[in-house]
């Protein structure tokens, strides 16, 4: 790990449509910011913009809700077309309340209305859509990875960040849906402190940590900045992806 970290956001990052070729925006935008790519970098990319690129969006017009959407839509005080998406994109509803859905994602994570969103996307009042979470986050970090090293000469590190909350805490903070490259977990147990006490629980989210990190950087609201450059991090190359981050569920103590 390094004691010294730089966040760079990429500035004046274009608006990403369905079909763009996020590599090459990136590449581009580097370019245009003074960047190159070196050995070690980590790109943070906000959720959104991978998301547009691969069209995830939905028109509400288009969604049937079934019985169960109904129900939670009249429990949830939410529109029946978007709770049916909401259970479209889960495994299992965990929490309901007024405002909020709980849910499993399919990929695994626990997920305020399974990340559906309609918050910094064009939308027309009269025939509203909203925008779903990748398809599949860690492949989607994989295939872009592999897309600047043609491109760049330089594989960097990716995280693909989304903002979520946290059980006992209010607010919300960047959370790593998805990685290529990296390992977001530093597992130290078994090693020793300063004073030489062995380490029993000691591992941190890196990955979780960086992207919480870059969130700062690009703001959550009209900032425009949904690509952030991180440098120093040093973190260890490795095969596993965002996947090694979930809890097994036997071990979670909030179900």
């Amino acid at each position: 790990m390094s004691a010294r970290l730089e966040l760079i956001p990429l500035e004046n990052f274009p608006e990403v449509v369905p079909g763009d070729d996020l590599a090459g925006l990136i590449a581009s935008s580097l370019e245009a910011n003074g960047l190159a790519l070196c050995d070690g970098d980590v790109l943070v990319l906000a959720q959104k913009i991978v998301s547009k690129a691969e069209g995830r969006y939905r028109r509400l017009a288009e969604v049937e809700p079934g019985p169960r959407a109904l129900e939670l839509a009249r429990e949830a005080d939410k529109d029946p077309r978007l709770v049916e998406l909401i259970l479209q994109e889960s495994r299992e509803v965990l929490r309901v309340r007024p405002g909020v859905i709980i849910v499993e994602h399919r990929r695994g994570y626990v997920h305020a209305n399974a990340g559906i969103d309609r918050s910094n996307i064009r939308n027309n009042p009269e025939d509203p859509q909203v925008l779903l979470l990748p398809e599949d986050c860690d492949a989607s970090a994989a295939a872009l990875r592999e897309a600047l090293a043609t491109r760049c000469g330089t594989a960097p590190q990716i995280i693909i960040n989304d903002s979520a909350g946290r059980a006992w805490r209010i607010g919300t903070v960047g959370m790593a849906l998805g990685t290529a490259g990296l390992d977001p977990l530093f597992n130290q147990i078994g090693g020793q402190d300063r004073f030489g006490n062995r380490l029993e629980v000691t591992e941190p989210a890196l990955a979780d940590e960086l992207a919480g990190a870059a969130s700062l950087v690009m703001g959550q609201a009209a900032e425009g900045l949904p690509v952030v450059l991180a440098r120093g991090a040093r973190l260890r190359p490795s095969t596993r992806n965002g996947q090694a981050l979930l809890r097994p569920r036997e071990q979670d103590m909030f179900r």
